[in-house]
């Protein structure tokens, strides 16, 4: 194996054991979801850690400061990895991680409206 081969792999994170993907006991509708999902889970899962944390903080940035549908667009896409993450992880989740959640997506998406309006 050449070294280039080896520190690609070793890079990589491996996916945990088991089913931990999908919620045990779960509705058929969230199981098709959880599937529907869970190949993008394991492609952000793949990717460095810092990739998603930059790449939302930039959008984050472009939206706030970007005015218009551009900015909107932006501020969008923050809200929707929001809600992916929020769905996903919303069977864990006391009332007040949930409120939480769905507060901080509800704030996105009115600065959106906002942003698109201007």
């Amino acid at each position: 194996m050449s070294g280039t081969n080896r520190s690609a792999q070793q890079r990589r994170r491996p996916i945990p054991p088991g089913n931990s993907l999908y919620t045990p006991g779960a509705s058929p509708a969230r199981q098709s979801a959880e599937r529907r999902s869970a190949a993008l889970l394991v492609f952000l899962h793949q990717l460095p850690v810092w990739v998603l944390p930059v790449v939302l903080v930039a959008l984050l940035v472009a939206g706030l400061t970007v005015a218009g549908w551009i900015g909107a667009v932006a501020l969008l896409a923050v809200a929707a990895v929001l809600g992916l993450l929020a769905f996903i992880s919303w069977p864990r989740l006391t009332a007040r991680g949930r409120t939480g959640r769905a507060a901080a997506i509800a704030c996105v998406l009115a600065v959106a409206v906002l942003q698109a309006a201007r």
